[in-house]
């Protein structure tokens, strides 16, 4: 294990290490986007693999032998458990993939809000995109395979209108939402952002990371402390969802797919068909708030962005063509 250690010190190990903290940026930029998955990007890259083997080597028993780390006597045992979890791998990893979220879901703050026709719009052709590419994955072809798709379009065309709304934004919605969220780290195609619009949290998210990074920031500079506390419990919550998703539904989720691939497949797609409605319903509510409505204008430039949106999981899917799921 020390040997793998000082490797990934050398000259060769570093720029390894840069080239997957650029992997885990793409993949993180994303996941961002309701519509087009990290997953999708792990495969393109070449890293689903290993991601997978080091998401499912991570459990409890692993965990506590790193924790005990911190005591002399299990330091040499914590380096074992953090290298058999492939712990510099998911570090680097999870590092470009936090910078890129946190990044880009500033930017989406900001046209939520000043251009939300057009940004629903633009998850509106990613997300009908990928429904289409991942249909070509699936068969319907036994009546099993057919009540699985339409139990997941019926799922989520009634969770992404206002049922989403009405679930609240307590934080036990909040920890449950970062639960399956993650579970979508497995799954090319499908979107944790996406999941996040299903069960209504995802503007929520992208407002709450933004406010708590500029909160941080500003406590840099001398800023008030207490401003923090508000998002970062918000944030811790959902990231201890994230956490707990990685233990059990990201598992159950591969397990289903071992098992049952096919209906599982169908499931899953037809939820995206499902929650083609979500961004629809979100840009209804940005328009009526601001006194507007659908217009023939509106429509053409939700349809318009709506384009560009699905272009982009076009030219995704040209890369990932030969890549099996």
């Amino acid at each position: 294990m020390a040997s793998d250690f000082r490797t990934s010190l050398s000259v060769d190990g570093i720029r390894s290490w840069v080239v997957l903290y650029l992997k885990g940026f793409c993949m993180g930029a994303a996941d961002a986007v309701p519509g087009v998955s990290g997953g999708t990007i792990a495969l393109i890259t070449g890293i689903y693999e290993r991601l997978i083997g080091a998401v499912t080597a991570i459990g409890p028993d692993r965990v506590v032998r790193v924790l005990k780390g911190a005591t002399p006597g299990g330091r040499s045992d914590a380096r074992d458990a953090f290298f058999e979890m492939d712990g510099l791998f998911l570090l680097v990893l999870g590092t470009g993939i936090f910078t890129a979220v946190a990044t880009i879901t500033r930017v989406l703050h900001v046209a939520i809000e000043e251009i939300p026709v057009l940004t629903f719009g633009f998850f509106f052709g990613l997300i009908a995109a990928s429904a289409l590419v991942l249909y070509g994955e699936v068969r319907l072809d036994t009546p099993g395979r057919i009540a699985a798709a339409i139990a997941g379009f019926v799922l989520a065309f009634l969770v992404s209108g206002e049922t989403a709304g009405n679930l609240g934004g307590g934080l036990l919605v909040v920890l449950v939402a970062g639960a399956i969220a993650v579970s979508a780290m497995i799954l090319p195609g499908i979107s944790g952002s996406l999941l996040l619009i299903l069960l209504g949290q995802y503007e929520r998210m992208v407002a709450t990371l933004s406010s708590f990074i500029d909160s941080a920031l500003a406590v840099l500079t001398g800023g008030d402390v207490s401003r923090v506390i508000e998002p970062g419990i918000v944030v811790v919550t959902f990231v201890t969802g994230a956490v707990v998703g990685l233990f059990t539904v990201s598992h159950v989720v591969r397990w289903a797919l071992e098992r049952y691939r096919e209906a599982t497949l169908a499931f899953l797609v037809s939820l995206i068909v499902g929650a083609l409605r979500a961004p629809v319903v979100e840009a209804g509510k940005k328009l009526a708030e601001s006194g507007g409505a659908w217009t023939t204008e509106a429509v053409a430039a939700f349809l318009g962005a709506g384009l560009v949106g699905a272009l982009l999981v076009v030219v995704i899917d040209y890369y990932a063509d030969d890549i099996e799921y």
